[in-house]
């Protein structure tokens, strides 16, 4: 039985699985870096690879538990099965993205349009051979059936993201929170951005609940209170999600920000 050993790790802006934009398409401009581990004669490894555009990354889902034989994809409204998708959560937890090559400096593989969560193990870096890889007119599957515009196009022409893509917009009193916690190192915006524009629909990959007033979308201790609106997505107001308990008696520096909140914009 082969056992894989990683050659180095990602360095990406994604710390949590509700972060990570699902295929690398929707990570367009992300920047990351991949470092291969020293004194294994990686140096050499990575030579010529600076020619190439585009490279195969070959990774392991590390914080996947288990597997399932049936899954429900960020892009389909019933759940498939797991070898007809790309999900995480697969009998061996492997994953493969396509990435643009900005540059290689020592071990250190400069990547943009990258999807992984930082710390990703990565297990083999490929180039991307566009006489090989690049199959015009192939056909999308069960995408397909539920979004025709995914059906091959005349002459190759790339699809269209197949995802539902919802317009976000942020009422002035949520603006105001947001700045508030960028001002203090808590960058949201993209974030609830990124993962509304999937729509309100609650999802295995997004923490969002139904209420009486709308719906809560969860990111990290932070509560996000949106509605929909004539096919929008408006953010009215965010939260904290610490309880006022926790932010009375725990001292902790990291739950300044959450009382320095919940002093200006309330609970």
């Amino acid at each position: 039985m082969a056992t894989f050993e990683p050659i180095g790790f990602a360095h990406t802006p994604f710390e949590e699985k509700a972060d990570a934009p699902r295929q690398p398409r929707a990570a367009a401009g992300v920047r990351g870096v991949i470092e291969l581990l020293p004194g294994l004669g990686y140096e050499d490894a990575l030579d010529d690879l600076g020619g190439w555009s585009h490279l195969w990354v070959i990774f392991g889902f590390d914080r996947s538990e288990g597997w399932r034989p049936k899954v429900l994809p960020p892009r389909s409204a019933t759940k498939r099965g797991v070898f007809a998708t790309r999900a995480p959560h697969r009998p061996n937890p492997i994953g493969l993205s396509v990435v643009q090559l900005e540059r290689v400096e020592g071990l250190r593989v400069f990547v943009r349009d990258v999807d992984l969560l930082d710390g990703t193990p990565v297990y083999d870096l490929k180039p991307y051979v566009p006489w090989t890889d690049a199959i015009p007119g192939a056909r999308a599957g069960w995408l397909e059936e539920e979004r025709p515009e995914q059906a091959p196009r005349a002459g190759g022409a790339r699809p269209a993201d197949p995802g539902p893509s919802w317009t976000v917009r942020f009422t002035d009193d949520a603006e105001e929170q947001l700045r508030f916690l960028a001002e203090r190192g808590v960058e949201l915006r993209s974030r609830v951005a990124r993962q509304l524009a999937l729509g309100p629909r609650p999802h295995a990959y997004r923490r969002i609940k139904k209420t009486k007033a709308g719906y809560v979308l969860a990111i990290r201790s932070w509560r996000c209170h949106f509605v929909e609106v004539g096919g929008e997505l408006v953010v009215e107001r965010l939260a904290s999600g610490e309880k006022p308990k926790t932010l009375a008696l725990d001292e902790r520096e990291a739950l300044d920000v959450h009382r320095d909140f919940v002093a200006t914009f309330g609970w």
